[in-house]
């Protein structure tokens, strides 16, 4: 789907997605509080949708949360003022940020890859945002390391992009090393299906590489 198509798909189902919140705490609150509980700073949340991971930031964060649909936006500003965060939620195309390099401390985001046009695009900006020394942190869904699950994954997959936009089969990680990311841990839950990802940002493998090099100084 293009950008445009997948901000109107989002426009259409805004609603329902937000009354459904509660169910995707019981399915998903428990990852989202182990990735992004301790997260500290500035935090970008990238395709925040209508804020479903802002009750699990600590309170002291300063949040920016970016996505492609005003009708999701306008679910997550709500989101914010009742929880009382420090925090702003702007309309922005992941793959193109209107943020200049280093910007944030940490990068979230979740179950977004899948819907992006083009993920890998979209993990280079992450990457340009975070300031190295700072971290990316991703829970994604793909492809199922249960072989039943996967085989019928493979098989609705282009019905399933069809009607959701959603490449429900992806390797999570994969993609993510793809783009150079170093990855410092990584694990799969519910069948394979789930992926959480502890990333930092390409340039720091650049800093701890000139580090390396430096005379010592002890």
């Amino acid at each position: 789907m293009s950008v445009e198509e997948i901000r109107e798909s989002y426009a259409e189902c805004a609603s329902w997605i937000d009354r459904f919140d509660w169910l995707e705490r019981r399915l998903t609150g428990r990852y989202r509080q182990r990735l992004f509980g301790d997260v500290e700073g500035r935090v970008l949340d990238v395709a925040c949708g209508t804020g479903t991971n802002f009750p699990y930031l600590s309170s002291t964060v300063d949040l920016v949360g970016i996505d492609i649909s005003p009708e999701m936006l306008a679910k997550a500003r709500d989101r914010i003022e009742d929880l009382e965060v420090d925090g702003t939620v702007e309309e922005m195309n992941a793959q193109a940020l209107e943020f200049p390099d280093d910007s944030f401390d940490t990068v979230i985001s979740s179950l977004s890859t899948c819907t992006f046009p083009d993920p890998v695009a979209a993990l280079e900006e992450m990457d340009r945002v975070c300031k190295p020394g700072g971290q990316i942190l991703l829970f994604e869904h793909g492809r199922s390391d249960v072989g039943p699950v996967a085989r019928f994954q493979d098989w609705s997959a282009d019905a399933q992009y069809a009607s959701a936009g959603c490449r429900w089969n992806q390797e999570p990680l994969e993609l993510v090393l793809s783009v150079g990311l170093p990855v410092r841990a990584a694990s799969t839950h519910f069948l394979g299906i789930i992926t959480l990802i502890e990333a930092r940002p390409s340039q720091e493998s650049l800093v701890d590489a000139v580090r390396a090099h430096l005379p010592s100084t002890r």
